[in-house]
């Protein structure tokens, strides 16, 4: 739902309320339903873009004042538990909308009490118009985005960085430090950017920005501090609470007053949500799915749709399909895109936009419960293969895209963020057990990059993505009371017979992941999608290898973030790692993102 846009500065700013409605205009895919801004004095604007998802009246719109004038809030994003706080205050409501909710929380009792309690996905600029001060809240795991500048002058803020930009105060300048990170992790870890001076508002904090245009951070969610490893315990009890608390999550996001459906890719995750969702709604569910001549898994989808009577879509793209929306894509994201299956979830997004707003989608689960089992399995092979490093060396090396040889060898940037977050994730491991950290370094950074993907894919054609599998309470949960080997199961004899091997060899053979989830899962859909190997979605990059070399050798010479006349040895060495055509994909990726940003003048 929604789009946000802001300006606060210690001075007058010109042109402020033309400078805000620019910043709505270049969002307006967010927004389509309705717009408008609040101005303070010449020095504060806010600034939304409405998607219309639940009390759909005009008297709902944003911004939103509290009744008694003291606050202004712009928000984006949805309150699923908004009712159960309702209850709680005493507040003449004048709205049936969850933007009111947050105001009359606020303004009754506090800005924390309402964090504890919601239960959501947000992004949200709140203005006390009487202390002047400014807060910018991000919602816990990160799933609806907040970007910022700010230089001790001004903040400026929004949902997308081209709205920042937009403002006429903010230049556009590269950020090479962000290469390497992005070539590493196909995402850039926040705070940063691949703009200077523009960052990611972190995750489960907020920003209080006073008059005086101090800037404080507040912590107000982390991720739970106890991880469940007990060898003790009642599979089929903790299998009911698991069922209840990933119901709970899906009917919470299951509350609209607009047409809702779901992804259908036929993996178990997508299937789940697909089936549960079927069984707690009235009307006949809509699912997608998508796929290339040469690739695709309709057959899968199709046993589940056709086991829940949904009014199912499939989706056929084809190359030209494909790199016709690559640029245009990209324009959308203020980045480069960072996994090859964007497009098509863009593309799919476009035709779901017909039917429905608010689509339900499985990110989040594979993180949840130890899904991506040959990287998972990274602490078991340590133990194993007792290597000359330490384990976070051992296992970024598995984690990371393209691998540190090749980006020190073709790179002619700075390293500044490897440096940082080796420094800060290496600490971590060293405080806990390898399996743990593995876990959370997977919903501290991984899941992130996941995030921006959907939220970019779906909001570009004004559709709201849900993530059952990113409720917070879900995760404390299984945090908490799943133990770990519920999460990756041996099977009888599995751990002895996978000594000696490594995990590409065994993992779902010898074991099991998201065993808890799988189990659940027989109890809705057939076997035939529960016991096939994890397939990530599929993209014939490789298969396209040919037509990516020719835009390489088109874009890559231009590119001053590569040392000079690479690019010949980046094709051979790319040709030689599995990933071929995922490799070349993203330094393509890098130099059109480049060329749409950085070659004209923003400011005015």
């Amino acid at each position: 739902m929604c789009g946000i846009t802001g300006l606060y500065s210690k001075i007058q700013i010109n042109d402020i309320r033309l400078r805000v409605e620019k910043m709505n205009d270049s969002i307006i895919h967010r927004g389509p339903d309705a717009g408008g801004y609040y101005l303070d004095e010449n020095n504060l604007a806010l600034g939304h873009r409405r998607l219309s998802i639940i009390d759909t009246a005009e008297h709902a719109n944003q911004p939103m004042a509290s009744n008694n004038g003291r606050w202004q809030i712009i928000f984006n994003g949805e309150i699923y538990n908004f009712q159960q706080i309702k209850s709680e205050l005493d507040y003449d409501f004048q709205t049936q909308s969850d933007t009111e909710v947050i105001l009359a929380a606020v303004d009754s009792k506090g800005l924390d009490w309402f964090l504890q309690k919601a239960n959501g996905m947000f992004a949200i600029a709140l203005f006390d118009t009487i202390e002047k001060d400014l807060f910018l809240i991000r919602d816990r795991l990160g799933i609806k985005p907040l970007f910022y500048y700010y230089d001790n002058k001004k903040i400026v803020f929004s949902s997308e960085i081209k709205s920042i930009l937009s403002s006429g105060l903010v230049q556009a300048k590269f950020n090479e430090k962000a290469v390497d990170e992005y070539l590493g992790n196909r995402y850039v870890r926040a705070p940063y950017s691949f703009f200077k001076d523009i960052y990611q508002s972190i995750p489960g904090t907020y920003l209080k920005i006073d008059k005086e245009l101090n800037l404080s951070k507040f912590v107000y969610w982390d991720l739970p501090q106890k991880f469940n490893c007990s060898k003790f315990y009642n599979e089929n009890d903790i299998l009911e609470r698991f069922e209840k608390q990933l119901t709970k999550a899906i009917r919470y996001r299951l509350i609209a007053d607009v047409p809702l459906g779901t992804y259908l890719s036929g993996g178990v995750d997508s299937s789940l949500i697909t089936a549960i969702t079927a069984l707690n709604k009235r009307e006949r569910v809509n699912t997608y799915t998508i796929g290339f001549p040469e690739l695709n898994e309709f057959k899968y989808s199709e046993l589940v749709a056709d086991k829940y009577n949904t009014s199912h879509h499939e989706i056929l793209m084809k190359r030209s399909d494909y790199v016709d929306n690559w640029e245009r894509l990209i324009k959308f994201k203020d980045a480069p895109l960072g996994v090859p299956n964007e497009i098509p979830l863009a593309v799919m997004s476009s035709k779901l936009k017909e039917k429905i707003t608010v689509v339900l989608s499985g990110e989040g689960a594979d993180e949840l419960l130890g899904g991506y089992g040959r990287i998972f399995r990274s602490g078991f092979d340590y133990y194993n293969e007792k290597p000359d490093k330490s384990f976070y060396d051992y296992f970024i090396d598995k984690y990371e895209y393209v691998p540190r040889k090749m980006r020190d060898e073709l790179l002619n940037t700075s390293f500044g963020y490897r440096q940082e977050f080796d420094n800060e994730v290496k600490e971590k491991f060293g405080e806990l057990s390898n399996e743990e950290q593995i876990f959370r370094f997977f919903h501290q950074y991984h899941v992130k990059g996941l995030l921006n993907r959907v939220d970019t894919t779906t909001m570009q054609t004004s559709v709201e993505a849900r993530v059952p599998f990113l409720d917070h309470e879900l995760i404390e949960f299984v945090y908490n009371e799943i133990p770990y080997d519920l999460k990756l199961r041996w099977i009888s004899g599995g751990e002895a017979k996978a000594f000696k091997l490594s995990a590409n060899e065994y993992s779902e053979i010898l074991d099991t992941p998201k065993y808890l989830l799988r189990k659940l899962s027989y109890k809705y859909l057939q076997k035939e999608i529960i016991e096939r190997k994890k397939v990530g979605f599929p993209v014939p990059l490789t298969e396209w290898f040919s037509n990516l070399e020719v835009l390489a050798k088109e874009l890559l010479p231009k590119a001053d973030w590569l040392k000079d006349n690479v690019v010949d040895e980046l094709l051979v060495q790319t040709k030689s790692e599995e990933r071929a055509g995922q490799i070349l994909w993203m330094f393509i990726n890098i130099e059109l993102f480049r060329k749409n940003y950085f070659e004209k003048d923003w400011t005015w």
